[in-house]
């Protein structure tokens, strides 16, 4: 069974640094891309960044030049290092894995939040 789990969350002040990490266990038949998305409370989640299996990568404006995401595709696994972070940045943070094939099919992980705060 497909089970993504994400790690690294947690309470830090303004201008700190997280990395999350999201490692998939289990069998999934092709991965095509893992990104991460966040929802902070009241707000509809937002895709925060997506890194393909050919390694392209897409960032939302917001978090470009303070976020970045990597993968290791032998681990399955997909990181988010987090710089700079601002209060605007609070949210629950999700992991998304998608597969393609024969359709497409997504897996989420069950999320990790983050604070940031003084």
């Amino acid at each position: 069974q497909v089970q993504l789990v994400e790690s690294g969350g947690g309470l830090v002040q303004p201008g700190g640094s997280l990395r999350l990490s999201c490692a998939a266990s289990g069998s999934i038949f092709s991965i095509y891309a893992m990104d991460w998305y966040r929802q902070a409370p009241g707000k509809q989640r937002e895709l925060v960044a997506a890194i393909t299996s050919s390694g392209n990568t897409n960032y939302a404006d917001s978090v470009k030049g303070r976020f970045t995401i990597s993968r290791d595709n032998a681990k399955n696994t997909v990181y988010l290092q987090m710089n700079s972070l601002k209060p605007e940045d609070t949210a629950v943070y999700y992991c998304n894995v998608v597969s393609l094939h024969p359709t497409r099919y997504d897996y989420w992980g069950q999320g990790t939040q983050v604070t940031v705060s003084s």
